[in-house]
């Protein structure tokens, strides 16, 4: 987990390193060990306002999929000099009017130990159709937890970060050996 400023500073180097007119605004940079995730807004298409919901749906789609093709390149040259300074992955998404599409972003295996009885609410999870294994089940089972637990998480997430601020202000461990 990284601290609020390195957070901060990470962020900043994103909106002062990406091209101007890429985003109408940076709206989210999220990053764990592996990945760092950046999000911006592009604009919504311009329709008449008697447009169907399918019509605004395909729009916003066309729009997210034209930024994706036209920004490849520029993307690209950013992402390969994050990774190099952060050595972390760079993922991409937009915002679109009310839809978020993220692409390029990791998949990463995560090893865990389950008891039978958890197990078992995995495998119910595939038997009925939920999921097609035991890697989608647990994705969906952490999924789902997210969802219903947002603020929670946000305040531990907080809280952590408080920790971590905290204990770099302390004594350096490596000073007394």
């Amino acid at each position: 987990m990284i601290t609020k400023q390195q957070h901060e500073e990470l962020r900043g180097w994103f909106a002062g390193r990406l091209p101007d007119g890429l985003f109408e605004e940076l709206t989210e940079v999220s990053v764990d060990r592996e990945e760092i995730t950046v999000i911006g807004r592009v604009p919504e298409p311009r329709l008449a306002e008697d447009a169907s919901t399918a019509e605004r749906e395909a729009a916003v789609q066309g729009r997210i999929e034209e930024f994706r093709e036209r920004t490849r390149e520029d993307r690209m040259a950013v992402a390969r000099e994050a990774e190099h300074r952060f050595r972390r992955k760079v993922s991409w998404g937009v915002e679109c009017g009310e839809e978020r599409a993220l692409f390029t972003h990791l998949a990463v295996p995560v090893m865990t130990r389950l008891r039978q009885s958890e197990r078992q609410v995995l495998d119910t999870l595939v038997a009925s159709g939920v999921a097609r294994s035991r890697s989608d089940a647990l994705a969906w089972c952490v999924r789902l937890v997210r969802r219903h637990t947002d603020d929670w998480l946000t305040e531990l997430r907080d809280s952590l970060e408080h920790v971590q601020e905290v204990r770099g202000r302390g004594p350096d461990a490596d000073a007394d050996a």
